[in-house]
């Protein structure tokens, strides 16, 4: 009886330490040094089986990317992905871990080298009974008051519509928000592209797209989240999405159907403004992907 204790106790302390975290799993916000410039990026590392790690990547764009492997030899770590919207060969990075931070370099498609480091990524508190203040329009429907243009802006207002008539610069609220709820209402021409950037890092995708639906499709927030349905009336009719986002979790309502409820944001999406997600952050629109059309824009905050 007691070899039979000895055993159950010394197999069940064997899963123990094949299953317990390595330090450098979970979430990491990262910052990528390129040609002078700061770009936000993300990492997730988890366990997979008895012994080896994988995870999820997002780059300056696209969508969260897989990683077959990270392999790592003590506090030192590296792992590859293949292109996506890139040319070239395939990404590699090497780090290192240091308490709750990493470091290391990558190397671009096309054989350059940069550094980068990263932070964990917080820990989001929920607020399961939020006191709402009052609604704030974004959008005065006679000009550009309260929004930034990320380049030469091509936006104009007509007839109370934002209206971006041509690919041309992305726009940044100049108020920031931490939880909220938003209302937007949109309209697109066939085969065109937009976005909400949530706190200006997680985008929920406007797309003129039916069927199957995906995280990259309209009301997914993108590489991440896919919406129950598609629930998108076409080109050129009004829709809207109806938004909440709380610490980390998001709620979104298309078109007066419930199409993703209260899922986990697992980090800053492709194109985001940086990754310090546990900061309150503006809206950003997409105006580079296409022609589109915004109107009442109305945010509600947590008090």
């Amino acid at each position: 009886m007691k070899a039979t204790i000895s055993f159950i106790c010394a197999f069940a302390f064997s899963l123990i330490s094949i299953y317990a975290q390595k330090p450098i799993e979970g979430r990491w916000d990262l910052v990528l040094q390129m040609d002078g410039k700061e770009h936000p990026s993300w990492l997730e590392v988890t366990h997979s089986g008895m012994n080896t790690l994988v995870g999820r990547y997002v780059f300056l764009n696209g969508s969260a990317r897989p990683i077959s492997e990270v392999k790592t030899d003590g506090n030192k770590f590296s792992f590859n992905i293949p292109p996506q919207w890139e040319s070239g060969s395939n990404l590699v990075f090497k780090g290192e871990l240091s308490s709750d931070a990493i470091k290391g370099t990558f190397t671009y498609t096309d054989g350059k080298t940069y550094q980068w480091k990263g932070v964990r990524a917080p820990k989001f508190e929920y607020n399961n009974n939020p006191t709402w203040g009052e609604p704030i329009s974004l959008f005065n429907g006679r000009d550009l008051t309260g929004w930034t243009a990320m380049g030469e802006n091509q936006w104009v207002v007509k007839d109370g519509v934002l209206k971006s008539p041509k690919s041309g610069a992305n726009l940044v609220s100049d108020t920031k928000f931490r939880d909220f709820k938003l209302h937007i209402e949109f309209k697109f021409p066939a085969n065109s592209n937009s976005g909400i950037y949530l706190r200006g890092r997680h985008e929920v995708q406007i797309l003129d797209s039916q069927g199957e639906p995906s995280s990259i499709l309209f009301g997914g927030v993108y590489g991440f989240l896919t919406p129950n349905e598609i629930v998108s009336k076409g080109p050129d009719v009004w829709q809207q999405f109806d938004i909440i986002l709380i610490g980390n979790r998001v709620t979104i309502v298309a078109n007066g159907k419930s199409i993703i409820t209260d899922q986990i944001i697992p980090g800053i999406t492709g194109g985001a403004l940086d990754s310090n997600e546990g900061e309150p952050g503006p809206f950003l629109i997409q105006g580079d992907h296409g022609p589109i059309e915004y109107k009442n824009i109305i945010v509600t905050p947590i008090l």
